[in-house]
C-alpha cells in the first residue's frame, strides 16, 4: 500500500518523534521509500503499480510496454520505462523495486491510446500496444526509408513480427501524425502498405 509520510506522521501523531518512527520503520523494512515522503508497505509488491506515484503525471510505455505485450524477446523487470509530457528531461529514479526512467512524449498525444489497470488494490496507466511502439520510436533518432524503418523495427528493436502484423492499423494511423516525427510518419507508410 502507498502511504505518504504525512499520514504516517497522523497515524504516529501521539508518539513524541513521529519522524524518528518513520526511520526506524525504514530501517526495520517494514516501509520503502519510493521518493521524498511517499512510501510502500509491501515489499513484494509488482513494480508497474508504483510508477505514476514516483513521477507524475505519467504512463507505462516505451521499453517496459512493448515487453509487457510480448512484443519484444528481451526481459525487462527492474526498469520501467513510462511517458510524461512537458517535463522537459529525462528523470531516473532507483529505489528497492527497480529503476524508473521517465521521459516527455508529444503533449497532443499524452492521453490518447493509454489503459488503466486496476489489480490488487492498485490502479495504474498503460499504453496499448500500438502507443508504446510509437512513444518508442518517438524517442529514437529519425530513420530515412521505410526499409531504414524495417530494419529498426526488426533487427535493431527486435520487434516480433507476428505481434507487429497483429497491431491495429487504424489506432497507429491515428496517432502518428500527432507526434510529427519522421519515424512516425514512415511508421504510418508501413501500416498502409506504402513502398
Amino acid at each position: 500500500m502507498i502511504i505518504s509520510s504525512q499520514q504516517l506522521k497522523e497515524i504516529y501523531c501521539n508518539l513524541a518523534d513521529p519522524k524518528g518512527k518513520i526511520a526506524r520503520d525504514i530501517k526495520k523494512g517494514k516501509i520503502f521509500p519510493l521518493v521524498k515522503g511517499i512510501y510502500e508497505t509491501d515489499p513484494n509488491v509488482f513494480p508497474p503499480y508504483l510508477a505514476q506515484f514516483i513521477y507524475g503525471p505519467s504512463y507505462i510505455s516505451f521499453d517496459y510496454g512493448l515487453y509487457y505485450y510480448g512484443m519484444i524477446p528481451e526481459a525487462i523487470y527492474n526498469t520501467i520505462t513510462c511517458a510524461t509530457y512537458n517535463k522537459r528531461k529525462i528523470k531516473t529514479y532507483t529505489n528497492k523495486f527497480g529503476t524508473f526512467i521517465y521521459r516527455d512524449v508529444p503533449k497532443a498525444v499524452y492521453s490518447l491510446g493509454v489503459m488503466v489497470i486496476n489489480k490488487d488494490s492498485y490502479s495504474y496507466q498503460i499504453a496499448s500496444p500500438e502507443k508504446a511502439l510509437c512513444d518508442k520510436l518517438y524517442t529514437i533518432s529519425p530513420v530515412k526509408t521505410l526499409n531504414d524503418l524495417k530494419m529498426l523495427l526488426f533487427e535493431d528493436l527486435r520487434i516480433d513480427e507476428d505481434k507487429f502484423n497483429e497491431l491495429n492499423k487504424q489506432d497507429i494511423l491515428g496517432l502518428a501524425p500527432l507526434y510529427r516525427s519522421t519515424n512516425l510518419n514512415l511508421l504510418a507508410k508501413l501500416v498502409k502498405g506504402d513502398k
